[in-house]
């Protein structure tokens, strides 16, 4: 084995062997960075992520609280205090948090306030792990560590030699409850803090016990110290303290719920049990080491292999599981919705926007039982708020446009999950499709327009216009392909079908772009496609003209064939990064983003033109693909705090690499093809919930060759450009010969193109 790599190996206990392929992953928990994209701020995106400490899908995640009370940037790469540790279901800054509190080790003076109890600290004394967190606190002289599982964890601090040793535990504001029982070692409280939407009878309820003794316990309501324990006030806060030996280790044990404090006890009880710390520890490393192992990465860099592991990370956590096990053992949700407490599973924090292209394609192949649990909680979701959601934070978050609900719903059951209500999902995608809701975005705005007239107008006052037009025209798709399953009337998926090619209203064959268009009409003026936003989301012309997922035929037709529609994909890496931010009076930081990478009009950070390098496979280029998709992954990803090129948005941007690295990306989810790019590895085994193994090998695989020469599936050669969902399912062997020249006959056949509308 190397050497360097052993000596890593050693120090970062790391289980890995040598073989003739390069690195062999048995831990692939050990490789994630977790602080990969922390390296981010309001104005520059690097991931917009934070080193969340938590189990897959878990209810609570935890995280080392940089910022202030309220901050979305709850932790930073470039701070260098820490103000407690705080359990945290933030989605993304944008979103800002829900259901949070913290916990703050202090010694000395009493210091309380969020400002004084902070300590410096350095990220060389952090151990960063998806299960466990641990940190020198320097200005308190105590070293804290914390574990989670779903809903509860674990805490250990070792304190100095101190007559003053304290813990704070802040229960934030906007109304806050808190009562400490000194004669059980207990402290509860609820928080009622969130930033988004509109909630009802909200609250975080949390218990939290102590190994050891109090001699002091105080509570401060609003900044004054109260003379009771128990306290409701706008901003509760409890200090609980004790006398410490050089070396004592402090433990505590925390839960929490969205239902009640007794049933913050029973996921206390059930979840932590009598296990001490670091048996929590083991069974929090179990999780992550179950869930990541169904991919095992072999031959590549180290770097690439930690890239590749951190993303899948970020992907297993949102959305995340919002509901809790009962006395009964059935799975109940506090309800986002309408305020009740309610039977059955329920999920928050995604934005359907970003994760329907790539995340939940990604759930459907390799995670199936955790997407089923999540289409049920979207049953829910339908039944007790009328809609479904778009983004949900924990409830209808009023952002970002589109009706990809429909495309994840559809996708779901066009991939073979069952076991929850299609035909109530069934209903609510028609619901929304036909539907203004009672915000922007939910339902589709402008639905009456798009109805009528096949388009939302831009002069009608509904922004973003040609970038709505183009998503409901893909979310028809989905709904189409979805009613054809269900057996629905043919006259009903007729409908949607034809609406489905709505994207052709738009396009503007004197720019052979798509362009917003007036209600008479005539196509808005004037026109730049420099333009970001006004007609489009987070983007302009040059973005979203290629939004036009299920029925790419379709749009090479629209630009005059083949060789004009490779010109035009070729521009994007060949024109100047210019822009126009007049409609946002700012260089908002998805422009920046485009703008430093210098790829062009190519701006991966945002989620609409990521599936753009895999347009060339339609038009008899895929050789091109497999370049870009290399370089895109070779140039705007790494393992680092700045390890992201644009915000991740809960897994989307992750899941663009995982996929691209293992060689394909499904472009149109609904239509359950793959579209083949160049594998990063020489070896991926994917391993199914079925039982079954699909290995893709690219034995000869070099840094050096990007294309790919020839292919075999399951022995025989395999030219096309795609692979299907069932093709994968079945398992097998995936066999790539890749090479340092492309090869242009490979894949260049009319029949070797993916799945096209236009072709049926």
């Amino acid at each position: 084995m190397n050497k360097i790599i052993a000596i890593t190996a050693l120090f970062l206990g790391i289980a890995i062997h040598a073989n003739a392929q390069g690195l062999k992953i048995n831990e692939p928990e050990e490789w994630v960075n977790t602080l990969m994209g922390t390296n981010s701020s309001y104005q520059l995106s690097n991931g917009n992520t934070y080193p969340a400490v938590a189990v897959p899908w878990g209810m609570n995640f935890w995280v080392p609280q940089t910022g202030k009370m309220g901050d979305g940037w709850q932790y930073t790469y470039d701070a260098y205090r820490i103000r407690g540790f705080k359990q945290t279901h933030q989605p993304s800054p944008w979103m800002n948090d829900y259901g949070q509190f913290s916990i703050m080790p202090v010694t000395g003076r009493l210091k309380v306030n969020q400002d004084d109890r902070a300590s410096w600290f350095s990220h060389k004394t952090e151990v960063t792990k998806p299960y466990y967190y641990s940190v020198y606190l320097a200005d308190h002289d105590v070293t804290a560590e914390l574990t989670p599982t779903e809903r509860a964890a674990q805490f250990r601090f070792t304190y100095p030699k101190s007559d003053s040793s304290f813990v704070v535990i802040d229960a934030f504001d906007k109304g806050s409850y808190i009562k400490i029982i000194p004669s059980e070692h207990k402290i509860i409280g609820y928080s009622t803090k969130y930033a988004a939407g509109s909630l009802v009878n909200f609250k975080n309820y949390f218990v939290i016990y102590s190994d050891k003794a109090f001699s002091l316990a105080k509570t401060y309501a609003d900044k004054k110290e109260s003379r009771s324990l128990e306290i409701s006030a706008e901003h509760a806060l409890a200090v609980i303290g004790f006398k410490t030996n050089k070396g004592e280790k402090v433990n505590l044990r925390v839960a929490s719920s969205f239902v009640s404090m007794e049933q913050a006890e029973l996921n206390l009880q059930r979840e932590l049990s009598k296990d001490n710390f670091d048996q929590t520890k083991q069974k929090a490393k179990s999780s992550w080491n179950k869930a990541m192992s169904r991919l095992a990465v072999e031959g590549g860099t180290e770097e690439q292999t930690r890239t590749f592991y951190s993303c899948l990370y970020r992907m297993l956590m949102f959305p995340n599981k919002l509901y809790e096990i009962n006395a009964k053992g059935e799975p109940i949700h506090y309800s986002p919705y309408n305020g009740k407490v309610l039977p059955g599973r329920m999920f928050a924090g995604t934005g359907f926007w970003d994760t329907f292209r790539a995340l939940y394609p990604f759930l459907n192949l390799v995670y199936p039982g955790i997407n089923t649990e999540m289409q049920e909680g979207l049953v829910n979701c339908y039944k007790e708020g009328g809609w479904l959601p778009e983004w949900s934070s924990p409830g209808y978050a009023n952002v970002m446009i589109g009706n990809n609900s429909a495309s994840v719903v559809a996708e779901a059951y066009l991939k073979g999950l069952r076991g929850y209500d299609i035909n109530t999902l069934y209903d609510a995608l028609i619901h929304g499709a036909n539907n203004e809701g009672p915000m922007d975005a939910v339902g589709r705005r402008g639905a009456p327009f798009y109805n009528e007239l096949g388009y939302v107008p831009y002069n009608v006052g509904i922004n973003e216009n040609a970038a709505r037009t183009l998503e409901y025209a893909y979310d028809d798709f989905a709904i189409y392909k979805l009613g054809k399953a269900l057996g629905r009337p043919k006259a009903e998926t007729d409908l949607y079908k034809s609406r489905s090619l709505n994207y052709k209203k738009l396009f503007d064959p004197s720019s052979g772009l798509m362009r917003g268009k007036n209600k008479d009409g005539s196509f808005a003026t004037p026109f730049n496609p420099f333009k970001w936003g006004d007609a489009f989301t987070e983007g302009n012309s040059w973005h979203y003209s290629w939004s036009v997922f299920h029925d790419v035929k379709g749009l090479i037709n629209l630009m005059g064939g083949k060789e004009k529609f490779n010109t035009k994909l070729d521009s994007i890496f060949i024109l100047p990064p210019v822009f126009d931010d007049s409609y946002y009076g700012q260089v908002i930081h998805e422009i920046r983003e485009m703008q430093i990478v210098n790829m062009g009009q190519y701006a991966h950070g945002n989620q609409p033109i990521q599936h753009v390098p895999y347009l060339y496979a339609y038009s008899g280029q895929p050789w091109k693909t497999q370049y870009w998709t290399r370089e895109i992954m070779n140039k705007l990803y790494n393992s680092a705090p700045d390890g992201y090129c644009g915000d991740e948005d809960n897994g989307q941007t992750s899941a663009w690499y995982v996929f691209s690295a293992m060689g394909f990306y499904p472009v149109c989810p609904a239509a359950g093809q793959y579209v083949i790019g160049a594998p990063l590895f020489k070896k991926v085994t994917l391993t199914l919930e079925n039982g079954k193994k699909m290995i893709i090998s690219a034995e000869n695989n070099q840094a050096n060759t990007p294309y790919v020469s020839s292919m075999t599936l399951n022995g025989k050669q395999w030219t096309k450009n795609w692979l299907d969902h069932s093709t994968l399912l079945n398992g097998g062997t995936l066999k790539f010969n890749m090479s340092a020249k492309p090869n242009l006959n490979r894949g260049a056949a009319t029949s070797d193109q993916p799945y096209s509308l236009s072709e049926e």
